[in-house]
């Protein structure tokens, strides 16, 4: 179910970048829709992984400094049937952790300083396994994608606005500027509720994948637990919205009306499902 939401969910991104283009533009902003979509997409696919990790200050580590770490990854990543990917440790007492590469050749697995002091050794495969779900299911792929059209609409909406205060756009007959000012305004906001939700829909498959590889959906639901405590008594400082959707937990906090634009399902949600899982209610 939570594959066909993310699918439809995808479509309507599609949809809504190619209507603000158009709108927006006429063909030449549908043109120019597509193509900064298309740029972006590569440069994100190719360097995204590199720009997270730089960002985060994560370091590669060889199977001597972290035995534990390796170990684990190597076992999990045997069980899910995926190439061994890069492991890497983020400085910081913030548990947390995520996955990040072009696809299942090209990945690494990042966990911060504080997840591994804080989790037990089951705790621990159930978050690994979590993100080698995500590898699996190229969920860093469709991320990027999505993300970028976000951005592209976001992009398009601003320069319209501009060459309109600045007197460089005619408008044709039988335009509706009322129309148009709404569309700048509201575009970009459901460009990222579209992001948002993708987001969440795959947030729930890497927990019943993460679930399936390991074997121990309550070591999962009990790392969560304990993430949502350490994540709420130290931040990640350094966390940024546009990289919020890669970790296992979100790093930013925000209640009401924010929560429509959270990246993560809530800690509860997923933790209730993992409990029926556990008990076989749940199959994925």
């Amino acid at each position: 179910m939570n594959s066909l939401k993310t699918v439809v969910l995808m479509a309507l991104m599609m949809g809504l970048l190619l209507f603000a283009g158009q709108t927006l533009g006429g063909e030449g902003g549908l043109i120019l829709a597509l193509f900064f979509s298309l740029l972006m997409n590569v440069g994100m696919y190719w360097f995204s992984d590199k720009i997270v990790l730089m960002t985060y200050r994560a370091r590669e580590v060889t199977e001597e400094e972290a035995p534990r770490l390796h170990s684990m990854v190597r076992r999990l990543a045997t069980q899910a049937n995926l190439p061994l990917p890069r492991v890497y440790v983020i400085p910081g007492e913030t548990p947390n952790a995520f996955a990040t590469g072009r696809n299942p050749h090209h990945a690494a697995v990042a966990a911060t300083e504080g997840l591994l002091r804080l989790l037990s050794d089951d705790e621990l495969e159930g978050v690994i396994a979590h993100e080698l779900a995500h590898i699996r299911n190229r969920d860093i792929l469709v991320s990027t994608i999505v993300a970028t059209m976000a951005g592209t609409i976001t992009f398009l909406a601003r320069m319209v606005m501009y060459a309109s205060l600045f007197g460089g756009r005619s408008r044709s007959e039988g335009s509706n500027p009322l129309g148009e000012i709404l569309l700048l305004l509201l575009a970009p906001v459901a460009a990222l509720l579209i992001q948002f939700a993708v987001s969440r829909s795959r947030e729930f498959l890497a927990d019943a994948g993460g679930a399936e590889i390991s074997g121990k959906p309550l070591s999962l639901a009990s790392a969560l637990k304990k993430l949502q405590a350490g994540n709420e008594r130290k931040p990640l400082e350094t966390a940024g919205t546009a990289t919020a959707h890669m970790f296992i937990l979100n790093p930013l906090h925000g209640g009401g009306v924010m929560k429509l634009f959270s990246t993560h399902p809530p800690t509860e949600d997923r933790i209730a499902r993992l409990e029926q899982l556990a008990m076989g209610s749940v199959t994925g």
